[in-house]
């Protein structure tokens, strides 16, 4: 019976979009009736309101319903969304302030002239406004208004000007900032914790261990993260529409002639060309600079946003009047004043302890008010021409409630979906498939290609999303990230503005064609751009780099990187001490040699010891990688046998595990009926258990036998590779950390030599001081050691005399031997000190600069920039670790 409800709440809700009913709520509509009607049946047929929910039931499904309503609107880690309405009013404050006029009548005059130029003008232009307004329906309503007529005047092919404008148009819904990322952001996060779940039990499952690697998590997303991931695969789908309509125009120089301008390329018009371009792409700088270089979150860049539009409309809704720049100028200078308070004063309050201070914070208070009433006086001029600013956050707050209602009963939705067991369904079809993650993948592409025929972009990632993306995520045969899947799927919904019969590209640009233009031309132009967006769909799916690495290398080139040590970089880590190794072996082997040749005879025994036993690791180290990565090798040749067999174990393990839960649950359900009236009933039960016993020694029969001894010796070999792994790290931090902590010690030789008025005015006031006194002397004397590296040996023994000071029979005798121990070794360390600072200290610290890139990087607390691009790369692939399971 869940499966027909699960039908019934389908149907209804295929009905209610096909009969045009609003999506924000045929989505709930539909699960409330089907919720509403399952229980109803429940409760009048099995006396149970339960009986027909595969999941919970209806209280668990309005719980369900409470917490996705509370995660929406109350959660404050959930801020993710917050962004949504800051950037609708960005986009559609530029959008009423005229900015696509200009830049699409300067842009056209620029490129006019090359074969296709003013459809590659176009193209352009989309990608500005998609960096700005990122409003599918003003952008193609603008171009069609402005481009199309001079196109079809200039004798450009209907269908290719048509199909540019449609498709230039939807570059918004993938590159940032965009709406729909911040969607998809949102949805991921939630599918991040669910797969991150499932991984972790099939791990427990398959290995018998009780953690998993945290190597092997779920890589995690956020709409920041989202943004730059989709940037290159964004500029890659625009450089593939310049070239198919510049190899168009080439080919067919009649469907889209070169346009001569009419003017002249002088002083002027490149004027009005920068005035043109510069303030989209300062603000496009401002709002993605912001978060590439990890300035801002991706709320506070669409706040810069917000703001930086406001003042663009402040001077072009007066162009032509006067004292139309003076709000955006006053602007402009206030923020170069307040980078140049920055720059050059300390501006906390709190902290003001000179009149340099002062004079700084001062200083910023006067720009930042500057800047305030410069966003004052733009803001009060939207509002008072052609009362701009009320239209713009009334249709902000119309777009914003319908994002958010749609998104609730999308929730709604999907909880019911899976209370009918929807999601089992779909995760038991997609794991059925052969060929892993990736005939999985191509499914769940496909069906979201065909529901973009019919459903808007939003649906499809609050509906879709949540119930494919745990099930793609968790699976470790391609170890996806949820960043690259987001874009994947980001890109893939881009198609539904252009595909028929529903395309809303189609639709707008449909309002402002001229009669001229057919609407079957209008399909033919789109073909070939929805083509270009499934060409960079699979280029972007060949190559994961693509949207990987500018998350990975702002991640770890940004001050709050995380160490080399961590655990999810140490495999990348150690490729690029192998990549260093293999570069720099002789410059290293001959850094060991001469480091070694040292005297260190007259350091401490302990020390000199350590010292050397580090120079052995050091030499350890090369080999010990070089044997973990042979160790790798031999894996992955071992992997194309082992897989195979491993997927059909599992497979018959996994299947195994659900006749268990479900023997379990009828073993409940038998405990449980004592009374006579069961008695048919449980025997029936008892039945079920047994065929459902014979089901599973069935498929435990199935199991090859060759298969315990197979995945002992592959077990064997990962174990190898992994104690290698730890012998290789164990050398090189043995190899580094004494070094360094010797070098740190000679560092302080100075601080160290200062002690010695101190220490001996205590040894000669033992006599003569109170003991209270005296243990006052010490304790400072003892906490101005612990910042003296090497200090804790003379620290321990003032310890030693300061306990019969505090005795409660002071005893003086003990504490003038124990400090006369102190200064003795006090004046030992001081002379090996000195010595060593003048004989070891300058080759020493050659050496460790020799050694820190490589030996010693696991040691540093972030990397340098080569590093971190290194690892970045490194990362920004996927890799099979399905055979770890």
């Amino acid at each position: 019976m869940e499966l027909f409800f699960l039908f019934i709440l389908i149907l209804l809700m295929a009905l209610a979009l096909g009969a045009g009913y609003p999506v924000a709520f045929a989505l709930p509509g539909a699960a409330i009736i089907t919720v509403a009607l399952a229980s109803i049946s429940g409760l009048v047929f099995e006396s149970n309101p339960d009986a027909y929910f595969l999941q919970g039931g209806p209280w668990q499904w309005l719980s369900a319903g409470v917490t996705n309503l509370r995660g929406v609107y109350w959660e404050v880690e959930r801020d993710t969304l917050i962004a949504i309405p800051l950037f609708i009013f960005m986009g559609i404050m530029l959008q009423r302030s005229k900015i696509a006029e200009d830049l699409l009548v300067t842009m056209a005059q620029l490129f006019g002239p090359v074969p296709g130029g003013l459809g590659i003008s176009v193209v352009f232009v989309g990608a500005l406004l998609a960096a700005t307004t990122g409003i599918v329906g003003a952008t193609v309503v603008a171009m069609g208004l402005i481009s199309l007529p001079a196109m079809l005047r200039n004798n450009y092919s209907r269908p290719l000007a048509t199909g540019t404008i449609a498709a230039s148009g939807t570059l918004g819904q993938i590159i940032p900032p965009s709406i729909v990322l911040i969607i998809l952001a949102d949805q991921l996060a939630s599918a991040v914790d669910q797969a991150g779940s499932a991984r972790k039990a099939l791990h427990k499952a398959s290995t018998g261990e009780l953690t998993m690697p945290s190597p092997f998590d779920v890589v995690s997303t956020s709409a920041g993260e989202m943004f730059l991931g989709a940037f290159v695969p964004g500029l890659l789908l625009v450089g593939i529409y310049m070239a198919f309509i510049l190899i168009f125009a080439l080919v067919r120089p009649k469907a889209a002639p070169a346009v001569r301008y009419g003017g002249a390329f002088d002083k002027d018009f490149f004027v009005k060309l920068a005035l043109a371009l510069i303030p989209p792409l300062s603000l496009i700088f401002l709002v993605l600079g912001s978060i590439i270089a990890g300035i801002a979150t991706v709320n506070q860049a669409g706040s810069i946003g917000a703001v930086g539009a406001i003042l663009m409309a402040g001077y072009r809704l007066k162009e032509g009047q006067k004292n139309a720049y003076t709000p955006v100028i006053l602007g402009l200078l206030s923020l170069a004043a307040i980078l140049v308070v920055l720059a050059f004063f300390e501006t906390n309050i709190k902290a003001i302890d000179s009149t340099r201070n002062a004079i700084g914070v001062t200083l910023g208070i006067i720009a930042t008010l500057g800047f305030i009433i410069a966003v004052i006086w733009s803001s009060w001029r939207t509002y008072k021409i052609d009362n701009t600013l009320q239209e713009v956050m009334i249709e902000t707050a119309k777009t914003t409630s319908l994002v958010f209602i749609i998104l609730l009963g999308a929730a709604m939705l999907t909880a019911a979906f899976r209370a009918f067991g929807g999601e089992e369904l779909v995760r038991d079809f997609l794991n059925s498939m052969p060929g892993g993650f990736w005939s999985k993948f191509v499914i769940v592409m496909a069906v979201i290609f065909v529901l973009g025929f019919f459903l808007d972009f939003i649906e499809i990632a609050v509906v879709v999303v949540p119930i494919v993306a745990p099930i793609l995520l968790a699976d470790p045969s391609a170890n996806v990230t949820a960043v690259w899947l987001g874009v994947m799927i980001g890109l893939n919904i881009q198609t539904s503005f252009l595909t028929p019969p529903f395309g809303f590209a189609l639709f707008y640009l449909r309002g402002v064609a001229p009669p001229i233009v057919k609407t079957i031309e209008m399909y033919k132009g789109v073909i070939a751009f929805i083509s270009l967006q499934l060409i960079a769909l699979v280029v972007v799916g060949l190559y994961p780099q693509l949207v990987n690495y500018l998350p990975n290398r702002a991640s770890l080139t940004a001050e709050t990187a995380p160490p080399p040590r961590n655990p999810k970089l140490e495999y990348c880590v150690e490729n690029y001490i192998a990549d260093r190794f293999d570069k720099d072996g002789a410059i290293l082997t001959s850094a060991i040699n001469s480091a070694k040749g040292l005297n260190y005879d007259f350091l401490p025994k302990r020390m000199a010891s350590g010292l050397q036993k580090s120079f052995e690791s050091a030499e350890a180290g090369p080999p010990a990688l070089q044997a973990a990565i042979a160790a790798e090798a031999t894996i992955k040749q071992a992997v194309p046998a082992y897989s195979p067999l491993q997927r059909k174990v599992r497979k018959i393990e996994a299947d195994i595990r659900e006749l268990d839960l479900e023997i379990r649950e009828q073993n409940t359900l038998i405990s449980r009926m004592r009374s006579e009236d069961q008695a048919i009933q449980k025997q029936k039960l008892e039945e079920e258990v047994k065929e459902l016993e014979a089901e599973k020694a069935s498929l435990e029969a199935k199991i090859p036998a060759e298969w315990e001894g197979t995945y002992t010796n592959f077990r064997k070999l990962l174990k190898d590779e992994a104690n290698l792994r730890v012998q290789f790290r164990r050398a090189v931090d043995g190899a580094y950390v004494p070094i360094s902590d010797f070098l740190t010690t000679l560092k302080s030789n100075e601080a160290f030599a200062d002690l010695k008025t101190d220490l001996m005015k205590i040894k000669t006031e033992l006599a003569t001081a109170a003991p209270a006194d005296l243990v006052t002397q010490i304790e400072a004397l003892s906490a101005r050691m612990n910042d003296i590296a090497g200090a804790s040996d003379i620290r321990s023994g003032l310890s030693k005399v300061r306990r019969p000071l505090r005795a409660k029979t002071v005893n003086m005798e003990k504490a003038n031997k124990e400090m006369d121990k102190v200064v003795a070794a006090y004046e030992v360390q001081l002379v090996w000190r000195d010595r060593a600072e003048a004989n070891l200290m300058a080759e020493l610290e050659k050496y460790e600069e020799a050694i820190r890139g490589s030996i010693g990087l696991r040691q540093q607390r972030k990397m340098n920039k080569e590093q971190a691009l290194f690892v970045a790369s490194c990362r920004s692939g996927h890799k099979d670790i399905s055979y770890n399971f």
